[in-house]
């Protein structure tokens, strides 16, 4: 059984809610249809409630919100008032940010009647991001929310069994150490949940353990360091070239000490051109399947999509919020 799968199946018997904040593009709703035919919990989407009503027909197992005129949105800004009225928010303006589907799908995980949300098929990653970030707000302990892609190869030689996870693809351009470190931790802890296994991970550079130098090489070994002293019981290691990381005869030559060398099955990219390009490389050049973006690091989940996905994009990210 593959890695998707056995989300699909772990979705299934964990059945939460999971809320869709852009109900109004047929893609969401053609993903919704699959997960509710499937099984893969409740949904809670946002949007026309009629039309939502007639597109899904006689499916069960979801709830159609229009943030406009449901009953909870006067307590919902008001709790958003006090949660950013330090910040200046006033009223007036909690008030009409709990119009905003947004904002209203962040309120909902918030306040506990879903386990996540999931947008960015029409919205942009950066206001999926604030609403997120202003709501939810970060993980404890977590200074950093990133991102990661499930990365799947039918080379079964790499990563775990042909699945890695590269991490930060999507949302920090020149993360410090410690941002390197934070992204290496949260992917870590979220490949334990969704793969069940050991997680291995490797700072990558152009260097391996001194073989080059510069500020950006001292950048991933300190993030190395740092890792080791927050989580030493997470395998880690760093600074490694990527045929380091992944291929154990280079392993061998450039890095026989390592714990993860030609093993490492997460890789922490130096910065977001690297990641970016390395996740689309693999993707269009090696045919590696890419899954993802998943936002991680706030306190609850709630992630973005491109505006570019497919109805079944959406659908595998319904599954995958739904574990997170």
């Amino acid at each position: 059984m593959d890695l998707l799968k056995k989300i699909y199946k772990q979705a299934a018997e964990l059945h939460r809610t999971v809320v869709l904040a852009e109900g109004g593009d047929e893609r969401t709703l053609s993903a919704a249809e699959i997960a509710l035919k499937e099984g893969w919990g409740n949904l809670i989407i946002l949007g026309k409630e009629n039309e939502i009503r007639l597109r899904l027909s006689d499916l069960k197992g979801y709830v159609a919100i229009d943030p406009e005129r449901d009953e909870r949105r006067k307590e919902f800004s008001e709790k958003y008032y006090a949660l950013r009225s330090h910040k200046g928010v006033t009223r007036e303006e909690a008030e009409c940010s709990m119009k905003n589907e947004l904002y209203f799908a962040a309120m909902l995980v918030r306040e506990g009647y879903a386990h996540g949300a999931l947008a960015g098929a029409v919205n942009t990653t950066g206001n999926v991001l604030k609403a997120g970030l202003r709501v939810i707000g970060p993980m404890e302990g977590v200074k950093t929310v990133s991102s990661f892609f499930i990365m799947i190869t039918d080379k079964k030689s790499f990563g775990e069994d042909g699945v890695l996870f590269f991490a930060d693809c999507a949302v920090n351009l020149e993360p410090t150490s410690e941002a390197l470190a934070d992204i290496a931790l949260t992917t870590a802890q979220n490949f334990k949940t969704f793969v069940k296994s050991t997680p291995r991970v490797a700072f990558l550079s152009y260097s391996t353990k001194g073989s080059g130098s510069g500020a950006a090489v001292d950048k991933v070994r300190q993030a190395a360091e740092i890792l080791k002293s927050k989580a030493p019981n997470i395998l880690s290691d760093g600074e490694l070239q990527l045929d380091a990381a992944l291929v154990a005869e280079a392993a061998d030559r450039k890095a026989p000490k390592s714990p993860v060398a030609g093993r490492a099955n997460v890789l922490v990219f130096p910065d977001l051109n690297s990641a970016n390009i390395g996740y689309k490389l693999a993707e269009r050049l090696a045919g590696v399947k890419s899954v993802g973006p998943v936002i991680q690091g706030f306190a609850k989940p709630f992630n973005d999509l491109s505006r570019g996905a497919g109805f079944m994009d959406i659908a595998d990210m319904i599954a995958i919020t739904a574990v997170e």
